[in-house]
């Protein structure tokens, strides 16, 4: 995990002026490489449909015998996904590392924040939750599922434009 956390802070440290500064906001259309980890493909029905905007989902792991899976997802600017829960009844919740550009991430209760290339958030089991794209910026961040007992996601309702559009 130590390994994992020091490469991610390097590539966003070495990457946070890259490609994606000189791609126009409006433009769907994203490079096959904007930092060292890989965009992927385009998330698969089963889950855009709990997102705003487009995503990109790249599995960084996929050994079934590691117990803390990571992916790098990448945000077209104004990109959220849904409300959503990372239950567990031990352990467990999900921490994001932000490897390129600008976004957001809430905590049901508590004011959105704001995350930058090599911030580190965590997000407890249980916790209602959304993150995504600032408007005008892509973003890029590691989504690493924590390790818990009795674990499972729950999507919920969008984040309404009316809460979106109060952020920066």
């Amino acid at each position: 995990m130590k390994r994992i956390l020091f490469a991610a802070l390097t590539a966003a440290a070495l990457f946070s002026d890259g490609i994606l500064q000189s791609l126009n906001a409006q433009n769907m259309e994203i490079p096959k490489k904007v930092s060292p980890f890989p965009v992927g493909d385009k998330l698969p029905e089963q889950f855009s449909k709990y997102f705003i905007g487009q995503a990109w989902l790249a599995p960084l792991t996929d050994d079934k015998r590691l117990n803390a899976p990571v992916s790098n997802v990448t945000f077209s600017p104004g990109c959220r996904n849904n409300w959503h829960i990372h239950h567990a009844q031990k352990g467990g919740g999900q921490m994001l590392i932000c490897v390129y550009g600008r976004g957001w991430v809430q905590l049901e209760g508590e004011p959105a924040h704001e995350l930058k290339a090599g911030e580190v958030f965590n997000i407890p089991p249980n916790v209602k939750h959304w993150h995504g794209a600032a408007k005008d910026s892509w973003f890029q961040h590691l989504s690493l599922e924590v390790p818990g007992e009795g674990t499972s996601n729950e999507w919920l309702e969008p984040v309404t434009d009316e809460v979106y559009d109060k952020l920066p």
